[in-house]
Protein backbone atom coordinates (compact mmCIF):
# COMPACT_ATOMS: atom_id res chain seq x y z
CA UNK A 1 0.00 0.00 0.00
CA UNK A 2 1.42 3.28 -0.99
CA UNK A 3 0.31 6.81 -0.06
CA UNK A 4 0.86 9.32 -3.04
CA UNK A 5 -1.04 12.97 -4.05
CA UNK A 6 -2.86 12.62 -7.41
CA UNK A 7 -0.21 14.48 -9.39
CA UNK A 8 1.94 11.57 -9.25
CA UNK A 9 -0.47 8.93 -10.88
CA UNK A 10 1.67 9.06 -14.33
CA UNK A 11 4.32 7.21 -11.77
CA UNK A 12 2.03 4.54 -11.32
CA UNK A 13 1.29 3.66 -14.98
CA UNK A 14 2.87 1.68 -17.30
CA UNK A 15 3.53 2.29 -21.32
CA UNK A 16 0.79 1.14 -23.35
CA UNK A 17 -1.10 1.29 -20.22
CA UNK A 18 -4.83 2.61 -21.35
CA UNK A 19 -6.98 5.15 -19.44
CA UNK A 20 -10.46 5.04 -20.28
CA UNK A 21 -12.03 7.70 -19.03
CA UNK A 22 -16.17 8.74 -19.27
CA UNK A 23 -16.57 11.39 -21.06
CA UNK A 24 -20.46 12.57 -20.09
CA UNK A 25 -21.09 16.22 -19.32
CA UNK A 26 -23.33 16.27 -16.01
CA UNK A 27 -26.23 19.23 -17.28
CA UNK A 28 -27.49 21.95 -14.41
CA UNK A 29 -30.10 19.74 -13.38
CA UNK A 30 -31.51 21.39 -10.35
CA UNK A 31 -34.24 23.72 -10.99
CA UNK A 32 -36.69 25.77 -8.94
CA UNK A 33 -40.31 26.18 -9.42
CA UNK A 34 -43.47 28.42 -8.09
CA UNK A 35 -46.58 27.95 -7.88
CA UNK A 36 -49.70 30.19 -8.77
CA UNK A 37 -50.18 30.29 -4.49
CA UNK A 38 -46.92 30.87 -4.43
CA UNK A 39 -44.87 27.71 -2.99
CA UNK A 40 -41.94 26.91 -4.06
CA UNK A 41 -40.87 23.23 -5.13
CA UNK A 42 -37.20 22.50 -5.87
CA UNK A 43 -36.41 19.88 -8.99
CA UNK A 44 -34.21 17.58 -10.11
CA UNK A 45 -34.42 16.65 -14.22
CA UNK A 46 -33.43 13.09 -15.12
CA UNK A 47 -34.03 12.80 -18.73
CA UNK A 48 -36.05 14.28 -21.31
CA UNK A 49 -38.58 11.49 -22.53
CA UNK A 50 -38.78 14.00 -26.08
CA UNK A 51 -38.23 17.97 -26.81
CA UNK A 52 -40.14 19.75 -23.78
CA UNK A 53 -41.10 16.58 -22.04
CA UNK A 54 -39.28 15.69 -18.75
CA UNK A 55 -38.73 12.66 -16.31
CA UNK A 56 -37.82 14.80 -12.55
CA UNK A 57 -38.04 14.02 -9.15
CA UNK A 58 -39.50 16.99 -7.65
CA UNK A 59 -39.84 17.89 -3.81
CA UNK A 60 -42.63 19.06 -1.89
CA UNK A 61 -45.32 18.15 -4.37
CA UNK A 62 -47.43 16.31 -2.51
CA UNK A 63 -50.48 18.61 -3.56
CA UNK A 64 -49.43 19.59 -7.16
CA UNK A 65 -52.09 18.03 -9.22
CA UNK A 66 -52.11 16.99 -12.94
CA UNK A 67 -52.29 20.15 -15.40
CA UNK A 68 -50.92 22.55 -12.89
CA UNK A 69 -48.71 25.25 -14.26
CA UNK A 70 -45.73 26.16 -12.33
CA UNK A 71 -43.21 28.87 -13.42
CA UNK A 72 -39.18 29.08 -13.86
CA UNK A 73 -37.68 31.81 -11.95
CA UNK A 74 -37.38 33.08 -15.70
CA UNK A 75 -40.40 33.98 -16.24
CA UNK A 76 -40.96 33.26 -19.98
CA UNK A 77 -40.64 29.56 -19.12
CA UNK A 78 -42.93 27.23 -17.19
CA UNK A 79 -44.09 24.10 -16.81
CA UNK A 80 -47.22 21.89 -16.96
CA UNK A 81 -47.18 18.79 -14.21
CA UNK A 82 -47.89 15.68 -16.08
CA UNK A 83 -48.76 11.78 -14.75
CA UNK A 84 -46.62 10.76 -11.61
CA UNK A 85 -44.83 7.70 -11.55
CA UNK A 86 -43.98 7.02 -7.73
CA UNK A 87 -41.64 9.74 -7.24
CA UNK A 88 -40.99 10.98 -10.57
CA UNK A 89 -42.79 13.56 -12.20
CA UNK A 90 -43.39 14.59 -15.97
CA UNK A 91 -43.59 18.16 -16.98
CA UNK A 92 -44.31 19.53 -20.22
CA UNK A 93 -42.12 22.74 -20.80
CA UNK A 94 -43.69 25.71 -22.49
CA UNK A 95 -42.39 26.72 -24.46
CA UNK A 96 -40.53 23.50 -25.36
CA UNK A 97 -36.74 23.53 -26.13
CA UNK A 98 -33.93 21.11 -25.78
CA UNK A 99 -33.56 19.95 -21.94
CA UNK A 100 -29.78 21.41 -21.98
CA UNK A 101 -30.52 24.77 -23.13
CA UNK A 102 -33.40 25.06 -20.94
CA UNK A 103 -31.24 23.85 -17.98
CA UNK A 104 -28.64 25.93 -18.88
CA UNK A 105 -30.96 28.82 -18.41
CA UNK A 106 -32.66 27.76 -14.92
CA UNK A 107 -30.88 25.27 -13.57
CA UNK A 108 -27.89 24.80 -11.50
CA UNK A 109 -25.13 22.37 -10.58
CA UNK A 110 -26.59 18.67 -9.44
CA UNK A 111 -24.57 18.58 -6.04
CA UNK A 112 -24.98 16.08 -3.67
CA UNK A 113 -27.10 17.07 -0.76
CA UNK A 114 -24.37 17.16 1.73
CA UNK A 115 -22.96 20.27 -0.09
CA UNK A 116 -25.09 23.03 0.98
CA UNK A 117 -25.92 26.38 -0.54
CA UNK A 118 -27.19 29.24 0.25
CA UNK A 119 -31.06 29.97 -1.76
CA UNK A 120 -29.26 33.08 -2.67
CA UNK A 121 -26.58 31.71 -3.88
CA UNK A 122 -24.59 34.79 -6.73
CA UNK A 123 -24.93 33.85 -10.01
CA UNK A 124 -21.45 33.60 -10.25
CA UNK A 125 -20.90 30.98 -7.84
CA UNK A 126 -23.71 29.24 -9.26
CA UNK A 127 -21.85 29.10 -12.67
CA UNK A 128 -18.35 28.62 -10.77
CA UNK A 129 -20.37 24.86 -9.25
CA UNK A 130 -20.80 23.92 -12.75
CA UNK A 131 -17.21 24.44 -13.66
CA UNK A 132 -16.14 22.55 -10.43
CA UNK A 133 -18.93 19.29 -10.64
CA UNK A 134 -17.40 18.96 -14.05
CA UNK A 135 -14.30 16.78 -15.38
CA UNK A 136 -12.22 18.27 -18.16
CA UNK A 137 -12.74 15.79 -20.81
CA UNK A 138 -16.54 15.96 -20.41
CA UNK A 139 -18.12 16.53 -23.84
CA UNK A 140 -21.58 14.70 -23.74
CA UNK A 141 -24.35 16.07 -21.78
CA UNK A 142 -26.92 13.96 -19.80
CA UNK A 143 -25.44 13.11 -16.47
CA UNK A 144 -27.14 14.39 -12.77
CA UNK A 145 -23.89 13.31 -11.34
CA UNK A 146 -20.52 13.42 -11.79
CA UNK A 147 -18.22 10.65 -12.38
CA UNK A 148 -16.13 11.98 -9.60
CA UNK A 149 -12.72 9.74 -9.85
CA UNK A 150 -12.53 12.43 -13.07
CA UNK A 151 -12.72 15.41 -11.58
CA UNK A 152 -8.80 14.72 -10.15
CA UNK A 153 -7.50 15.40 -13.62
CA UNK A 154 -6.23 18.45 -14.93
CA UNK A 155 -5.42 18.57 -18.93
CA UNK A 156 -1.63 19.22 -17.75
CA UNK A 157 -1.76 15.73 -16.01
CA UNK A 158 -3.59 13.90 -18.90
CA UNK A 159 -0.71 14.88 -21.15
CA UNK A 160 2.06 13.92 -18.94
CA UNK A 161 0.04 10.23 -19.40
CA UNK A 162 0.15 10.32 -22.86
CA UNK A 163 3.67 11.84 -23.00
CA UNK A 164 5.09 9.02 -20.84
CA UNK A 165 3.19 6.69 -23.42
CA UNK A 166 -0.55 5.71 -21.64
CA UNK A 167 -3.28 5.54 -24.25
CA UNK A 168 -6.63 7.50 -23.57
CA UNK A 169 -9.98 6.01 -24.49
CA UNK A 170 -13.39 8.10 -23.72
CA UNK A 171 -16.61 5.94 -23.55
CA UNK A 172 -19.94 7.29 -22.13
CA UNK A 173 -22.20 6.11 -19.63
CA UNK A 174 -24.66 9.02 -18.43
CA UNK A 175 -24.59 9.39 -14.71
CA UNK A 176 -27.82 8.71 -12.88
CA UNK A 177 -28.94 8.63 -9.31
CA UNK A 178 -29.49 5.00 -9.29
CA UNK A 179 -26.17 5.03 -9.52
CA UNK A 180 -25.56 6.36 -5.86
CA UNK A 181 -29.13 4.56 -4.43
CA UNK A 182 -28.40 2.78 -1.07
CA UNK A 183 -28.63 -1.32 -0.83
CA UNK A 184 -32.51 -1.15 1.09
CA UNK A 185 -32.67 -5.48 0.47
CA UNK A 186 -30.86 -7.82 3.18
CA UNK A 187 -29.28 -9.15 -0.46
CA UNK A 188 -27.57 -7.43 -3.16
CA UNK A 189 -28.16 -9.87 -5.83
CA UNK A 190 -32.12 -8.50 -5.16
CA UNK A 191 -31.13 -4.79 -5.29
CA UNK A 192 -32.60 -3.41 -8.52
CA UNK A 193 -30.20 -1.57 -10.62
CA UNK A 194 -31.78 1.75 -12.52
CA UNK A 195 -30.59 1.78 -16.26
CA UNK A 196 -28.12 4.01 -17.63
CA UNK A 197 -27.63 5.04 -20.77
CA UNK A 198 -23.97 4.38 -22.47
CA UNK A 199 -21.62 4.03 -26.02
CA UNK A 200 -18.75 2.61 -26.50
CA UNK A 201 -17.27 4.16 -30.13
CA UNK A 202 -15.72 2.09 -32.49
CA UNK A 203 -13.08 4.50 -32.31
CA UNK A 204 -12.41 4.01 -28.48
CA UNK A 205 -12.93 -0.44 -28.81
CA UNK A 206 -10.41 -0.22 -30.90
CA UNK A 207 -8.15 2.08 -28.71
CA UNK A 208 -8.87 -0.57 -25.53
CA UNK A 209 -8.22 -4.01 -27.80
CA UNK A 210 -5.60 -2.55 -29.25
CA UNK A 211 -3.86 -1.72 -25.68
CA UNK A 212 -5.14 -5.09 -24.31
CA UNK A 213 -3.95 -7.22 -27.13
CA UNK A 214 -0.55 -5.31 -26.67
CA UNK A 215 0.00 -6.10 -23.24
CA UNK A 216 -1.03 -3.22 -21.78
CA UNK A 217 -3.54 -2.97 -18.74
CA UNK A 218 -7.36 -1.49 -19.15
CA UNK A 219 -7.19 1.13 -16.76
CA UNK A 220 -10.96 2.17 -15.54
CA UNK A 221 -11.22 5.57 -14.28
CA UNK A 222 -14.21 5.29 -12.14
CA UNK A 223 -16.98 2.86 -11.14
CA UNK A 224 -19.16 4.10 -14.19
CA UNK A 225 -16.15 3.29 -16.63
CA UNK A 226 -16.23 -0.26 -15.21
CA UNK A 227 -19.81 -0.93 -15.62
CA UNK A 228 -19.92 0.32 -19.27
CA UNK A 229 -16.46 -2.18 -20.02
CA UNK A 230 -17.80 -5.08 -18.31
CA UNK A 231 -20.96 -4.43 -20.34
CA UNK A 232 -19.70 -4.04 -23.79
CA UNK A 233 -16.98 -6.75 -23.11
CA UNK A 234 -17.25 -10.30 -24.58
CA UNK A 235 -16.49 -13.26 -22.84
CA UNK A 236 -12.88 -12.98 -23.61
CA UNK A 237 -12.41 -9.44 -22.36
CA UNK A 238 -12.77 -7.57 -26.06
CA UNK A 239 -14.55 -4.69 -26.24
CA UNK A 240 -17.27 -4.37 -28.84
CA UNK A 241 -18.51 -1.14 -29.54
CA UNK A 242 -22.58 0.04 -29.37
CA UNK A 243 -24.91 1.46 -27.23
CA UNK A 244 -27.72 0.80 -25.12
CA UNK A 245 -29.10 0.47 -21.54
CA UNK A 246 -27.19 -0.93 -18.92
CA UNK A 247 -28.57 -2.30 -15.46
CA UNK A 248 -25.08 -4.60 -14.81
CA UNK A 249 -25.26 -4.97 -10.89
CA UNK A 250 -21.22 -5.87 -9.82
CA UNK A 251 -20.80 -7.33 -6.71
CA UNK A 252 -18.16 -9.88 -4.76
CA UNK A 253 -17.54 -13.11 -6.91
CA UNK A 254 -18.13 -11.24 -9.99
CA UNK A 255 -15.96 -12.20 -12.86
CA UNK A 256 -14.51 -9.21 -14.83
CA UNK A 257 -13.66 -9.55 -17.80
CA UNK A 258 -11.86 -6.43 -19.60
CA UNK A 259 -10.75 -4.07 -16.67
CA UNK A 260 -7.61 -4.87 -15.22
CA UNK A 261 -6.88 -1.50 -13.02
CA UNK A 262 -9.33 0.86 -11.19
CA UNK A 263 -8.78 4.34 -10.11
CA UNK A 264 -11.86 5.54 -7.69
CA UNK A 265 -13.08 7.86 -5.26
CA UNK A 266 -13.53 6.92 -1.68
CA UNK A 267 -17.98 5.91 -1.36
CA UNK A 268 -20.33 5.06 1.51
CA UNK A 269 -21.31 2.04 2.90
CA UNK A 270 -24.48 -0.14 1.56
CA UNK A 271 -24.46 1.68 -2.00
CA UNK A 272 -23.69 -0.70 -4.89
CA UNK A 273 -20.19 1.23 -5.75
CA UNK A 274 -18.41 -0.12 -2.56
CA UNK A 275 -19.64 -3.38 -3.76
CA UNK A 276 -17.93 -2.83 -7.40
CA UNK A 277 -14.72 -2.14 -5.02
CA UNK A 278 -15.07 -5.23 -2.90
CA UNK A 279 -15.46 -6.96 -5.97
CA UNK A 280 -12.20 -5.77 -7.89
CA UNK A 281 -9.72 -5.67 -5.19
CA UNK A 282 -11.18 -8.09 -2.70
CA UNK A 283 -12.99 -7.30 0.34
CA UNK A 284 -9.73 -7.67 2.85
CA UNK A 285 -7.90 -5.54 0.45
CA UNK A 286 -10.98 -3.29 0.66
CA UNK A 287 -10.78 -2.93 3.92
CA UNK A 288 -7.28 -2.27 4.73
CA UNK A 289 -7.54 0.26 2.07
CA UNK A 290 -10.38 1.61 3.92
CA UNK A 291 -9.04 2.01 7.02
CA UNK A 292 -5.65 3.30 5.85
CA UNK A 293 -7.72 6.18 4.34
CA UNK A 294 -9.61 7.03 7.39
CA UNK A 295 -6.99 6.46 9.70
CA UNK A 296 -4.76 9.07 7.22
CA UNK A 297 -7.70 11.93 7.11
CA UNK A 298 -8.47 11.24 3.58
CA UNK A 299 -11.50 12.64 2.18
CA UNK A 300 -14.33 10.65 1.05
CA UNK A 301 -17.76 11.76 -1.14
CA UNK A 302 -17.66 13.13 -4.35
CA UNK A 303 -14.70 16.02 -4.03
CA UNK A 304 -12.92 13.51 -2.28
CA UNK A 305 -9.77 11.61 -2.78
CA UNK A 306 -9.00 8.60 -4.51
CA UNK A 307 -6.76 5.11 -4.86
CA UNK A 308 -6.02 3.41 -7.74
CA UNK A 309 -6.08 -0.26 -7.75
CA UNK A 310 -3.64 -2.60 -9.72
Amino acid sequence: MIHAVFRDLPQFLLRGDCLVLNDTRVVAARFMLRRATGGRIAGLFLSEIAAGRWRALLQNAGRLRSGERLSFPNERLSAVVGPRDGEVWTLEIDPPGPAEQVLAAVGSAPLPPYIRRPGDLARSEMLRDRLDYQTVYAARPGAVAAPTAGLHFTERLLDEARAAGVQTAAVTLHVGLGTFQPVATADLGDHRMHAEWYEVSADAAGRINAARTAGGRIVAVGTTSVRVLETAAAQDGAIRSGSGWTTLLIQPSYQFRAVTALLTNFHLPRTTLLALVYAFAGPDVARRAYRAAIDEGYRFYSFGDAMLIV
